[in-house]
């Protein structure tokens, strides 16, 4: 065990690694399969490392060469690797396997399990830190038909791919253990995704829990709580609640983006939206279709009349979502940190959809003060470039 200082300046007892691999591997009953693809084997290790693995592991593989990843899962439609599409077909493939090949009536009371995970860690010029899926289906209940089911994305921080292995490892450890002993605390499970991690070593962008014990798991709030825990910066949900990932929404597209409180949504704000679209799409270097809307939240205005509630949160949230819209809750309280976001993933044009006061706001000195020297010069360029207001009346 491991103790921790908490905020309150209390303890907190952690179990170590091989405290959790080794209360998996002895419980007679959890029993699945590791497949893991780009960062080696590195969660395997930890349960084969702790001892009385073989209670544990079926299978651990890694279909390491294209050709042979691509006969077992199937065929990817965009020809990639490191996606929520591959992990899924994984996680499938090995449950099915584990289910035809290991016979209830001799083993009635196993828990069955597949992990997995398919990773790019960081390239040989550094450029790109690298990132991942990872995910875990498992039952509770050996009679349970319906699987429960975690899936993640993660993003590394560090310079040595050695480093994002282990990391990986002990990610995938965790992820494990709180799928079979933390499942009912889902909010506390994804704070203990971090045990023996340190924050600035991996981001988690998103995740969606999905099942019979997750039924009453709202993946938004979920959301929340990455932003709450300082896991990442942004997430990002659709009108259908479901949680997914930034990059992959925002890549190569035109964003327009319209901050606000939106307590309630109010007539004011869809006049805005859609007086801000028109004008939007009517510039030539904007294709509809590759054009997507985000009504913003900023975690400031979701504390603007002091902690966070929930309850407030979710009704903000069932209301944007049941309008169609998809949502971000960001910790950019300065827009161009927002605009630098959207750099990221795309190079196509961008819109900020905002009233006169916002506006005034943005050319306030006070914002900038501390960042003059590095952003001054790139942000006015960016404005002429990226910057659209729409003023109410």
């Amino acid at each position: 065990m491991a103790s921790v200082l908490k905020r309150d300046n209390t303890f907190e007892n952690i179990p170590s690694i091989k405290a959790k691999t080794l209360r998996i591997n002895l419980n007679p009953d959890i029993y699945g399969t590791f497949a893991e693809i780009g960062a080696g084997q590195e969660t395997a290790r930890h349960f084969f490392r702790s001892g009385g693995a073989s209670g544990t592991i079926a299978k651990a593989m890694s279909a390491y060469d294209k050709d042979f990843s691509d006969a077992i899962y199937g065929i990817e439609t965009d020809g990639r690797y490191v996606t929520q599409s591959r992990l899924k077909k994984m996680l499938s493939h090995e449950m099915t396997l584990m289910e035809e090949r290991i016979s209830r009536e001799t083993h009635p009371d196993r828990l069955f399990f597949s992990y997995a995970n398919t990773v790019a860690t960081i390239d040989f010029s550094k450029r790109y830190k690298g990132h991942g899926w990872v995910g875990i289906r498992f039952q509770l209940d050996p009679t349970q038909k319906e699987l429960d089911e975690i899936i993640l994305h993660i993003r590394f921080k560090q310079n040595e791919a050695r480093l994002q292995q282990e990391t990986l490892g002990i990610l995938g450890v965790n992820l494990i253990y709180g799928a079979f002993y933390k499942y009912h605390k889902p909010k506390k499970m994804l704070k203990y995704l971090y045990d023996h991690i340190d924050k600035d070593t991996v981001e988690i962008d998103m995740v969606n829990f999905s099942g019979p014990n997750f039924k009453d798991v709202d993946n938004r709030l979920m959301s929340l709580q990455l932003i709450r825990n300082d896991m990442t910066d942004a997430v990002m949900f659709g009108p259908d609640g479901n949680n997914f990932l930034p990059a992959a929404a925002l890549y190569k597209k035109n964003i327009l983006a319209l901050r606000g409180s939106f307590r309630p949504v109010t007539k004011v704000n869809m006049d805005m939206f859609h007086k801000s679209y028109d004008i939007f799409i009517r510039d030539p270097a904007v294709n509809q279709e590759s054009t997507m809307v985000i009504f913003e939240i900023t975690l400031s205005n979701l504390k603007a009349s002091g902690e966070i509630d929930e309850q407030d949160f979710m009704d903000r949230a069932e209301l944007l979502c049941a309008l169609g819209h998809n949502v971000m809750i960001s910790k950019f309280q300065e827009y161009y940190k927002l605009v630098e976001y959207f750099n990221r993933y795309t190079k196509a044009k961008i819109g900020l959809t905002m009233g006169v006061n916002n506006l005034v706001d943005i050319f306030d000195e006070k914002y900038y003060r501390i960042y003059r020297e590095a952003f001054w010069k790139p942000l006015v360029s960016c404005s002429s470039k990226t910057f659209r207001s729409t003023s109410t009346p």
